[in-house]
């Protein structure tokens, strides 16, 4: 299945990524810890947590981080409750955003995120406006000239559902959200690099933009992407550099 180019996007949002990382720690730690709390610290019977202690390690943060934060977890009540809420909304030109929150307040992050769109050209939708477009997925994506053939004979064997070669030879590998672990480590056994692991919400079609629309719709991401509550942000619209 033939894809769109995606590589130069991809490296300039890891780009973004570790340039913030001090915001992704935090994020991370209070993920972990709310993972340990909703179903234990052993991460080999809590998928969330593996899943969560993966990406720490990926953003490099230290293992005493990661031990205080399921330490944290599975402690006495420290008061503090978090609601997993998400948000959907439009940006530019109608451009779909879901906006995944951790939250101990939710008035306040309603407030916060819609005003980070309504002041930036976008708005927000109701429930089920925009999360129809999107598939729940673990996702897997390789450099370009790594071997589609190697790629696919261990995808498939795994129980992949589909490999996406892109225009610029990157390799996207597709699975189910329950097989994401089983796919990962059939990667890492055959020592194959990946660039993105992750289980995501992944737009059944993308918009690309270009010049001055590229240029708000970025706003509108970074508008929500410095909001304190804010986990996860998908999107349809491809950014084009």
């Amino acid at each position: 299945m033939a894809g769109h180019s995606k590589w130069a996007n991809i490296k300039h949002k890891k780009a973004a990524t570790d340039a913030k990382r001090g915001k992704i720690w935090t994020r991370l730690i209070k993920e972990i810890t709310v993972a340990t709390k909703l179903a234990g610290g052993d991460p080999s019977s809590n998928p969330r947590l593996r899943l969560a202690m993966d990406k720490a390690m990926d953003a490099n943060m230290p293992k005493d981080n990661i031990a205080r934060a399921i330490s944290r977890g599975a402690g006495d009540d420290d008061g503090t409750h978090y609601e997993e809420i998400r948000y959907e909304g439009y940006g530019i030109n109608g451009a779909a955003i879901l906006i995944d929150c951790l939250t101990d307040n939710r008035i306040r992050t309603v407030a916060e995120v819609r005003h980070a769109l309504s002041k930036n050209g976008g708005n927000l939708g109701t429930e089920g406006s925009v999360a129809f477009m999107f598939q729940h997925c673990g996702v897997f994506l390789f450099a370009p000239q790594t071997s589609e053939e190697i790629v696919m004979e261990i995808a498939l064997d795994a129980g992949a559902d589909d490999i996406i070669h892109h225009d610029d030879d990157s390799l996207e590998v597709i699975c189910a959200p329950d097989l994401f672990s089983t796919v990962k480590t059939a990667f890492t056994n055959k020592k194959l690099g990946i660039e993105i692991a992750e289980i995501t919400m992944r737009p059944d079609n993308e918009v690309s933009f270009v010049g001055e629309d590229a240029q708000k719709m970025q706003k509108i991401l970074d508008a929500l992407e410095g909001l304190d509550d804010v986990q996860n942000i998908y999107t349809n619209a491809l950014i084009e550099e």
